[in-house]
């Protein structure tokens, strides 16, 4: 395959060099490239002559006037007519535009060459390199490949690239520097700053991250710090500000994606190909940046905005809720558009919707996970959609909060649909554990993975329904004290083991045998692991917390100014939880998500594997398990649920 390409690239130079040069010989304003003495060749005089011809015969002078060289290089007929001139500068300027046209196509044909000649030679040099270690690992089959690494045999030595760079030098030598190769050689190299070597998109990314900066202090400064000292309310006290908190946390993660494919690609850990994506459709990290730069802006621009208008530092033009409106409308379009590089998003996320229904994939599981870090997200994200449906974005301010955002005091949405936030992205990925046994049958890792949700989803019951954390006058009686037990008890446990289960699981690490981390690690500093392993201890106990539903009167509930605070170092965990991921999976392929072990570095992922619909299914002794283990944890949540509106029941009969 490497001589295959090899030839093939030589070929395509070889005719379009030819093609070049034909197009030389038959142009009429190229004549004097074709100058067959280039010994006696002066190229700055040939062109000096060749405009000054033209500008005399503009000017009404002679051709009999300019000296030799000019009279004895160009055969220009007379022309009398009035639009001499014309047509006079209208030749010189397609002359020189067809000749920089050349110049420029040699050039990046040379340049093309010398990467082919590096090509074979890197080539040659891996191959030699390949036998060496396989003459000095099986030494009874020392020198079978032996004839592979001649030099003949691999890309041709490159001769074929260094003839075809000798010949273009002699073309540009004859054509633009008067037969002095030397010369040539040093014009057809690249040099800095000749435009080839530009990427402005970079110089563009730049520019606007300081934009986002400078916007930043000023949003800060503003909204926050500079009303301190006042006593005044900060942007976090405004009314929409939880549209702001949503739709930052979807900033976040859209940053946090950026910065994870980064990573990735830095460090060659294969995510298009564990991800099953189709390469034709990924975005780099330098796209991603961009997109999350605009986003960034118009982010800041609105919040700052919105607090302007509210503070009457501007006219108010509109009502103030209109700009909180304006960034959800943008958000909706970033969530969307363009579809071709979202859909795959989107598709996933409906399968972890209806996770019983399909047979789990990597990427699905790693954004049913992503899921469960965005619990404050969605929270945020429901109150906002009330905020728009119900029309309170044109109501001012000033008006009485309770009457115009009653929606959000209501039974459905304290105790019914914000519970429900908080429990379903936990219910979506112990479903896909329940499914990934059903489609493998083995107990061990689903089943002891699904424990962990269940665990997870029992804390976030007790804490959102049991009175027991409430502050009822100060007094703790028996039954809370013991409870209050119960659910630290519970906390500390579900907080080890999803925090070991990370470690342990997730990422291969905490063996013994190598320091508490594993073999082959494909991230150079070790102190990466530790750094990560201590954050996510602190932050999995983050974590718990904000299971608990706000405004539920919970003792350890995360206080509303620190909601922001707590919904980014999750998702900053996630992103670090998904750097040592993929890169356990990379290496291990620890849940059996593909067929081989073996990860390619490149490859084309834009089919339908035929296996993946030939899965076995096991019998009815699976299914009956995992309707066991559901009904189990229902049965424990309902009953969670009963114990709590009877404890709350006594505990206000004794109050009374």
């Amino acid at each position: 395959r490497v001589n295959t390409f090899y030839e093939k690239k030589n070929q395509e130079m070889d005719g379009r060099l030819q093609m070049l040069e034909d197009s030389v010989n038959t142009s009429e304003n190229l004549k004097f490239l074709k100058k067959k003495d280039p010994s006696n060749y002066d190229r700055k005089t040939h062109i000096q002559a060749f405009t000054q011809m033209l500008t005399s015969k503009m000017a009404g002078r002679k051709i009999s006037d300019l000296n030799s060289t000019s009279a004895q290089t160009f055969d220009i007929e007379t022309i009398e007519s009035d639009d001499e001139d014309e047509r006079l500068e209208a030749k010189k300027e397609n002359t020189m535009r067809e000749t920089g046209s050349v110049k420029r196509a040699i050039e990046d044909q040379y340049r093309t060459a010398k990467l082919l000649h590096n090509f074979s030679v890197i080539n040659y040099t891996g191959f030699v390199k390949i036998v060496k270690k396989h003459d000095k690992t099986f030494a009874d089959k020392k020198g079978a490949f032996k004839d592979v690494t001649k030099a003949s045999n691999i890309c041709d030595e490159g001769r074929s690239a260094e003839d075809l760079i000798g010949r273009m030098e002699k073309i540009f030598a004859r054509w633009f520097c008067g037969g002095n190769i030397r010369e040539a050689q040093v014009q057809m190299l690249p040099k800095r700053g000749d435009g080839l070597e530009m990427d402005w998109s970079q110089l563009r990314l730049g520019y606007r991250l300081g934009m986002c900066s400078i916007l930043t202090v000023w949003v800060c400064w503003d909204c926050i710090w500079g009303l301190v000292r006042d006593g005044n309310s900060t942007i976090g006290g405004r009314t929409a500000f939880p549209v702001f908190r949503a739709c930052g946390g979807l900033l976040l993660l859209h940053w946090c994606w950026g910065f994870s494919v980064y990573v990735w690609s830095r460090y060659r850990i294969n995510y298009i190909f564990l991800f099953d994506f189709n390469p034709k459709v990924v975005d780099s990290s330098i796209k991603i940046f961009n997109d999350t730069v605009d986003e960034t802006l118009v982010f800041l621009v609105t919040m700052l905005l919105y607090y302007k208008s509210g503070a009457e530092d501007i006219p108010n033009i509109m009502p103030p809720g209109m700009y909180p409106f304006i960034l959800i409308l943008y958000t909706v379009k970033a969530l969307l558009f363009p579809w071709k590089t979202r859909s795959a998003m989107w598709k996933a996320i409906w399968e972890v919707i209806t996770s019983p229904l399909h047979s789990p994939t990597f990427f699905t599981v790693y954004c049913a996970d992503v899921l469960t870090s965005m619990v404050k997200v969605f929270q945020d994200i429901a109150w906002t959609v009330g905020f728009v449906v119900s029309g309170d974005f044109l109501a001012s301010e000033d008006e009485d909060t309770d009457a115009t955002y009653a929606w959000q005091h209501s039974v459905f949405y304290k105790n019914v649909l914000i519970p429900l936030l908080c429990l379903l992205p936990l219910w979506f990925r112990f479903n896909q554990c329940l499914r990934k046994y059903l489609d493998t049958g083995a107990r061990f890792p689903n089943l002891a993975n699904a424990l962990k949700y269940a665990m997870s989803q029992t804390v976030t019951l007790f804490g959102a329904f049991h009175p027991l954390y409430l502050m009822a006058g100060g007094r703790e009686d028996g039954n809370a004290s013991l409870f209050q037990v119960f659910w630290m008890a519970l906390f500390v446990a579900s907080s080890l083991y999803s925090f070991t289960w990370d470690v342990y699981m997730d990422w291969g690490l905490g063996r013994l045998e190598h320091n508490l981390l594993g073999p082959r690690l494909m991230f150079p500093n070790r102190l990466y692991y530790y750094g990560v392993i201590a954050a996510d201890l602190v932050l999995r106990s983050m974590w718990v917390l904000s299971l608990i539903p706000p405004q539920s009167g919970a003792r350890f509930e995360i206080p509303a100014y620190l909601t922001a605070v707590t919904m980014s170092l999750e998702l900053l965990r996630r992103t670090l939880w998904g750097f040592f991921r993929l890169e356990n999976e990379h290496r291990h392929n620890t849940e059996h998500f593909r067929r081989v072990s073996f990860v390619p570095l490149h490859f084309s992922t834009g089919h339908q594997h035929k296996y993946k619909e030939e899965k076995e299914h096991k019998g009815g002794r699976v299914l009956a398990e995992v309707a066991f283990v559901s009904l189990l944890v229902i049965a424990i949540s309902v009953t969670s649920v009963i114990a709590a509106q009877r404890a709350t029941s006594r505990t206000l009969s004794n109050e009374l």
